[in-house]
């Protein structure tokens, strides 16, 4: 087994080191070490979508993601400050319900609006379907969960 290393990351705009296994999954380390436990744990094996994180801006499922990866990275979690607009959508639109697929959502809902944000049209619901395959929801029709990523996506135009 691998020696334990001093990671240092970013997540959420902070500076961070913690001394992990090499090999430790990023999820492990985002709950327990710096105990930010809004990602969440769906299936462990990267089905689910549940424990998705940005990192160096690209969306990623953390149970995935070996910590040695992630060095000198940029993490986002669910608990970012700069995702309110979206988690608002998620409230006011009724879009979570047992709450272990929010997190994800929320951050696949995020990455929608940053591509579709500029565009100058509307995506349709194939496209919109598609930014959150990947993405289970095991409450609901994804009803609610598509009306908080349009209402989202709407509150981001110019």
């Amino acid at each position: 087994m691998s020696e334990p290393f001093e990671l240092e990351l970013t997540v959420n705009g902070t500076p961070r080191t913690v001394r992990v296994a090499p090999l430790r999954r990023l999820l492990d380390v985002l709950r327990e070490d710096l105990a930010l436990t809004g990602t969440k744990e769906g299936c462990g094996e990267g089905e689910c979508g549940a424990c998705s994180v940005f990192v160096d801006g690209e969306l990623v499922n953390s149970c995935l993601v070996a910590a040695c990866q992630v060095e000198g990275c940029d993490v986002r979690t669910v608990e970012a400050p700069d995702l309110g607009n979206v988690q608002a959508a998620f409230l006011e639109e009724g879009g979570a319900q047992c709450g272990i697929c929010t997190p994800g959502m929320v951050l696949a809902v995020q990455a929608f609006v940053d591509e579709w944000a500029a565009r100058g049209r509307e995506p349709d619901d194939v496209e919109l379907r598609a930014a959150l395959a990947g993405n289970l929801c095991r409450c609901t029709g994804y009803e609610k969960i598509l009306a908080s990523a349009r209402t989202a996506l709407r509150r981001a135009r110019p």
